[in-house]
């Protein structure tokens, strides 16, 4: 297990506040998206697509912190974008741990050499690096050769500094599963703390439709890989050992997208991180009063194919704490690898996929221009 006792306790005793409180819905990672802009282009994101305008936003120290509260989840991810772009991140990183939450910056580390010492070492503070395999197959899944290399260079100098370091992982499908354990296996010699996995998410607006995964494919990925990991446990994995259950086709679990909620320059996005289909001002508004049974596998014709950590990471938590001998077998044992899938979800009744994208653009630039007219008009001199 790749995930500090500090937090499985905190994250854990909160999970039952929120139990004995009788809450249907609650968060348990804030995904805080300061803004949207890149140094890279991947081909398999649909993050950066983008007018200028957009790009150049960023949600402000003050707006940011006001959402962690409005929030209250324990956990506070940053990614984007590249978030170190932010010339900010650092007050925003050190208010979140004043918080006592856990802060988790995602970078694709290109600028993390040039950058790390405005942070420092702290038990509620991690890097989480960008890495989607070896060289080979990290630089072809940015497009751009040289960023392993550059990538794994920051990862040891954060180490040398005394960080906690971990790796996320995003595969395609044409991932092959030795190549992947051997990468575990090296990255694990490089001193880790913990790997996060996923298959990657079919983003509209990606550059690259065809190397995305079906279901099927993934959950027999992940077979293939934790096969030559002894069911996983030879690596450690910054996830629950029932997310990585779930991946290999042990289990059948809905999305519960409340539960990674996310901010962004546009507002708190429904339903989710992967999905901007709309927007809420407050983190009330998107909890009372989003349509979540619209949304998931088997309502969503968008969502078919999903089984990424933001959305059922949440869901076997939840599974972990109502069922923890599930999760003790999972640990002892390992991931199974071999024997009958759990059921899948039917696909039958799912309603087909709306296209907003250009609309929620439209209405964002909209707003900016009304936001700079009346911020002119506001400058402008009266007369005598």
């Amino acid at each position: 297990m790749g995930i500090p006792l500090r937090q499985i306790a905190k994250v854990g005793a909160y999970i039952v506040r929120q139990h004995l409180a009788g809450r249907k819905r609650y968060p348990l990672v804030l995904m805080l998206e300061p803004l949207f802009r890149c140094n890279l282009a991947c081909a398999g994101c649909g993050k950066i697509d983008y007018p200028d305008a957009i790009l150049d936003e960023r949600i402000s120290v003050e707006d940011a912190l006001a959402s962690v509260d409005e929030c209250g989840a324990p956990v506070v991810v940053m990614a984007g974008g590249e978030p170190l772009l932010h010339k900010e991140l650092p007050r925003i990183v050190e208010g979140v741990i004043a918080r006592k939450k856990f802060a988790i910056v995602c970078t694709n580390a290109l600028l993390l050499e040039k950058k790390m010492d405005q942070y420092r070492p702290s038990p509620y503070f991690t890097w989480s690096i960008h890495l989607d395999g070896d060289r080979e197959m990290h630089d072809k899944s940015v497009c751009q050769n040289g960023v392993y290399d550059r990538a794994v260079a920051a990862l040891k100098a954060a180490k040398a500094k005394g960080f906690r370091v971990t790796i996320n992982c995003t595969f395609f499908n044409d991932a092959e599963a030795e190549r992947v354990a051997s990468f575990f296996d090296a990255v694990t010699a490089l001193g880790v703390d913990g790997i996060t996995v996923s298959p990657g998410y079919a983003y509209e607006r990606a550059p690259d439709q065809e190397h995305f995964l079906n279901r099927s494919a993934t959950k027999q990925l992940f077979r293939d890989i934790f096969r030559r990991g002894e069911g996983g446990r030879r690596w450690a994995f910054n996830q629950s050992g029932m997310f990585l259950d779930f991946l290999a086709g042990n289990q059948t679990y809905h999305c519960t997208p409340w539960g990674n909620p996310t901010r962004t320059v546009f507002g708190w996005q429904r339903p989710c991180y992967l999905l901007g289909e709309g927007y809420a001002a407050t983190f009330k508004e998107l909890m009372e009063e989003t349509d979540w049974d619209a949304y998931g596998t088997g309502n969503y014709a968008k969502c078919a194919n999903c089984m990424v950590h933001s959305g059922f990471e949440a869901t076997a938590v939840k599974d972990t704490v109502a069922r923890p001998w599930k999760a003790l077998s999972v640990a002892l044992r390992g991931v199974k690898t071999d024997g009958a899938m759990a059921p899948e979800i039917p696909l039958d009744r799912q309603r087909p996929p709306e296209f907003v994208f250009q609309h929620n653009v439209a209405k964002k630039i909209s707003e900016m221009r009304e936001a700079e007219a009346r911020e002119k008009a506001g400058k402008a001199p009266t007369a005598a």
